[in-house]
């Protein structure tokens, strides 16, 4: 039988500490307010007219980015056709325009539904496009709790922003 290996990434607990601790609902969904707000300012890389697209800005990797209906939708099985074929549409776009601009050499795609499956927004359900280059995990994690993420999220908006 093949052993299973673990991926580590402790560095996140403090976000996963701030999702749980903070009540959203006060606050409002971080992706309706969004919805109107300036791009720049805001990490927002491309509107479309079911969906959007933004920057995390509590990237796992540097490039990591949020795909998201503009309807508060809390389950993909709410989609209509036209905010799937959006949001896949928006996916592949950046996928293409990372790898000629950010050299990436794999990318992980996602989405978690609910709170139990890791959503740290569950009410409002969007995808994770995360690039990925051989050797983007190193020792920092895990000696000094520490994850580098090498390029600012202003440089980041402004390497993909343009068509």
């Amino acid at each position: 039988m093949k052993k299973m290996n673990n991926i580590w990434a402790p560095w996140r607990i403090k976000y996963i500490e701030t999702m749980v601790n903070e009540d959203l609902q006060e606050k409002g969904c971080i992706f309706c307010g969004k919805q109107d707000k300036e791009d720049h300012q805001d990490f927002v890389l491309k509107r479309g007219q079911h969906s959007f697209v933004i920057l995390n800005i509590y990237p796992y990797n540097n490039g990591h980015l949020l795909f998201a209906p503009y309807d508060h939708i809390a389950d993909i099985s709410d989609f209509n056709k036209e905010q799937i074929l959006e949001i896949f549409s928006f996916i592949n776009l950046f996928k293409k325009r990372m790898s000629d601009r950010m050299n990436c050499d794999g990318f992980n795609v996602g989405v978690n539904i609910g709170k139990t499956a890791g959503a740290g927004v569950e009410d409002h359900v969007h995808f994770h496009l995360v690039p990925r280059w051989n050797g983007d995990t190193n020792f920092m994690p895990v000696i000094t709790d520490t994850k580098v993420i090498p390029q600012a999220l202003e440089q980041v908006w402004e390497l993909l922003e343009k068509e």
